[in-house]
């Protein structure tokens, strides 16, 4: 998520019993759920630092307890230089009915902040290193974009509303607590339906598992893989090595349905809404005719490209990547290029590929002797 989201969700919290629990809570609330991102400094030594370690240590167990001791810290230190700055400013002092809250209390409160951080991150596509630093593999849900505009609305909605009196401010909150439930289950119900509807809308394009016997479908989507884009057989046959479905910026009923093949990637958009989903399955459009389709390739080169340091980090991080290369006649020099999938086309649609230098993208050149002569994120 956002880190404006992630900011109104704790003036939220701060606006529950949570954030009752004595002075220094808020603003614990509002340094903790943002804490996780401090990880945004390795950016400093370039893109692919960045992501190696973004959403890493930090969105891990490590991270709850020590982001958490470490805003409470903060907390803690600053409110009592302002309580002193207070006192001397005070001729006479008047009675507090707001206690500080304790030390302790201010830990529970950061680690409960950095948790909800990194729980609102998780059903992200991008994802999240959920047990790193023990575990580097990423997990998510893949049920709300990265920036939710219809959470945006409802957190923003309830602190803007709430400010008439205490009263009323606990109540809104609890409603935008309760509309943003209901809007992580409508995406959750409709992200698996946007899986059923899968084998429709890439009809008989869709070709057979590459595993020998089904497997069932995972509520929690993990990330690398042991490689499966071989058949087991070795035949070299095309074949289905996953489907998943990704959220849109615009609306929850509108997906992103992604198939990863043994040598490809096809990629079909979908809104749920569509009446023609309400028909039968045999009384539909050949919908799969709109289908975007990617090459994935496989190539000596592409494997030597993979041993570079950006080629390990990239594929560590890229849940779908496809692979492409070409050799310039001239020079003999051969350019390896992967384009994570979840990042494809534009933001809201398939209707042109991408043309901006982008972090989705990773490019290594490799002379006519085997030397590497460049990697770089971008284009």
């Amino acid at each position: 998520m956002d880190n404006l989201t992630h900011t109104l969700f704790a003036a939220t919290l701060a606006r529950s019993p949570l954030g009752r629990a004595g002075r220094g809570t808020t603003a614990a609330l509002l340094i903790a759920s943002n804490a996780p991102d401090i990880d945004i400094v390795t950016a400093a030594r370039g893109g692919v630092s960045y992501l190696a370690w973004h959403r890493g240590p930090t969105h891990g167990p490590l991270g709850i307890v020590g982001l958490g001791v470490l805003t409470a810290a903060l907390v803690w230190m600053g409110r009592r230089r302002l309580d002193r700055r207070t006192a001397a400013e005070t001729v006479s002092p008047t009675p507090d009915d707001e206690h500080n809250a304790s030390f302790a209390m201010l830990v529970a409160v950061s680690m409960i902040g950095v948790l909800l951080h990194i729980l609102m991150d998780f059903p992200t596509p991008y994802g999240t290193k959920l047990l790193s630093p023990l575990d580097w593999r990423w997990f998510a849900l893949d049920w709300l974009p990265i920036v939710d505009i219809y959470l945006l609305i409802a957190l923003a909605a309830g602190l803007l509303f709430g400010r008439v009196s205490a009263l009323s401010s606990r109540r809104n909150a609890a409603i935008a607590l309760a509309l943003m439930a209901v809007n992580y289950g409508i995406r959750g119900v409709a992200h698996h339906q946007a899986l059923v509807e899968a084998p429709r809308l890439f009809g008989p394009l869709l070709p057979q598992r590459c595993d020998a016997e089904p497997t069932s479908a995972s509520l929690v989507d993990s990330w690398p893989r042991a490689n499966t884009a071989t058949p087991r057989d070795g035949s070299g046959q095309r074949c289905l090595v996953e489907i998943a479905a990704l959220p849109t910026f615009v609306s929850p009923f509108r997906w992103r349905v992604i198939a990863q093949l043994s040598n490809a990637y096809e990629i079909h958009d979908i809104d749920l809404l569509d009446p023609r989903f309400r028909r039968p399955a045999g009384d539909t459009e050949a919908l799969w005719r709109v289908t975007v389709r990617f090459p994935n390739q496989s190539s000596p080169q592409i494997a030597q490209a993979a041993t570079t340091h950006l080629g390990r980090v990239f594929l560590g991080f890229s849940r779908f990547a496809a692979a492409r290369w070409v050799v310039d006649d001239k020079t003999g020099v051969a350019t390896v290029r992967w384009t994570d999938m979840r990042f494809a086309g534009g933001i809201l649609t398939l209707e042109q590929p991408v043309r901006r230098p982008d972090p989705f993208t990773a490019v290594v050149r490799i002379g006519a002797d085997g030397r590497i002569l460049d990697e770089r994120l971008g284009r």
